[in-house]
């Protein structure tokens, strides 16, 4: 029974994020007792993938995603896992004989066009998506100017401001390192807790006013990456001091960071597993 790891990317646009969401139809009639209220099912980036699979390998399965990207938000290297049941007599599943390269053809071939398998992989039984990944990257993407974009708008956050790379990537190296990230995360988060290792933050050196901004961790808050490109941006900017980043993260409060900057920026890079 093999378990298949894909490695996939979309253009987030269009989607209400990764994860799958089927909240109650409003436009429904109410449900007699005892029975479920009827559900819509958003466009999310599982569910589309998931039921594209179960056409190709014609059978139910379970799609499990490594990062659950927000609405608007796009992936280059998202990962996610199925395992097949394959069973010759009823012609079900997909036998890792049949290859992955055919696999890979054949979820393609019924796909939308804001979604790409790049590559897909045989894994161990027990490979876990979520638990098994130790490095993650992102990059913030962001365009400065008196021009607003035109044809990338829906892969950058546009600023008037002009910024200061020097001053945001002082900012960015106080990012580095093992620290609780409240002041960076979304209030009612949802997790346990909210110290993150951050291994790497850089600022690319800006090309016809576009800033790039790559943080790769252990793991990430809900819209931590946001409010940190938000935080760099006001750095940049000058409306506060990099140092600031400092007291930001002692005191834990939510208030001193920047604001959330929207998602079309953003973007999953990569998601690296351990050995």
């Amino acid at each position: 029974m093999p378990r298949y790891k894909l490695t996939v990317a979309y253009d987030g646009t269009d989607f209400v994020g990764w994860q799958k969401q089927e909240p109650p139809d409003p436009d429904a009639p109410a449900p007699v007792a005892g029975e479920e209220p009827k559900r819509l099912q958003l466009r999310t980036v599982q569910h589309v993938l998931e039921q594209t699979i179960r056409q190709v390998v014609r059978e139910q399965v379970i799609l499990t995603g490594a990062s659950r990207t927000d609405s608007g938000v796009h992936a280059n290297g998202q990962v996610a896992s199925f395992m097949s049941s394959p069973d010759a007599s009823k012609g079900v599943g997909w036998p890792a004989e049949r290859g992955t390269a055919n696999l890979v053809k054949g979820i393609n071939s019924k796909l939308p066009k804001d979604i790409l398998v790049h590559s897909c992989e045989v894994v161990a039984d027990d490979f876990n998506p979520i638990g098994g990944a130790v490095e993650k990257e992102y990059c913030y993407s962001i365009v400065t100017g008196q021009v607003r974009p035109l044809w990338d708008r829906r892969y950058v956050f546009h600023t008037w401001y002009e910024l200061d790379a020097t001053r945001m990537q002082q900012a960015a190296a106080l990012m580095v390192g093992e620290h609780d990230f409240q002041c960076f995360a979304q209030i009612n988060h949802g997790r346990k807790t909210t110290v993150r290792t951050i291994f790497k933050c850089d600022i690319e050196t800006p090309e016809d006013g576009k800033f790039v901004i790559r943080i790769s961790g252990s793991g990430f808050l809900y819209n931590m990456v946001r409010i940190i490109a938000g935080t760099l941006m006001d750095v940049g900017r000058g409306k506060i001091e990099p140092e600031m980043v400092r007291e930001m993260i002692a005191s834990g409060d939510r208030r001193l960071a920047g604001a959330t900057l929207g998602p079309m920026g953003l973007r999953l890079e990569w998601v690296r597993y351990g050995e």
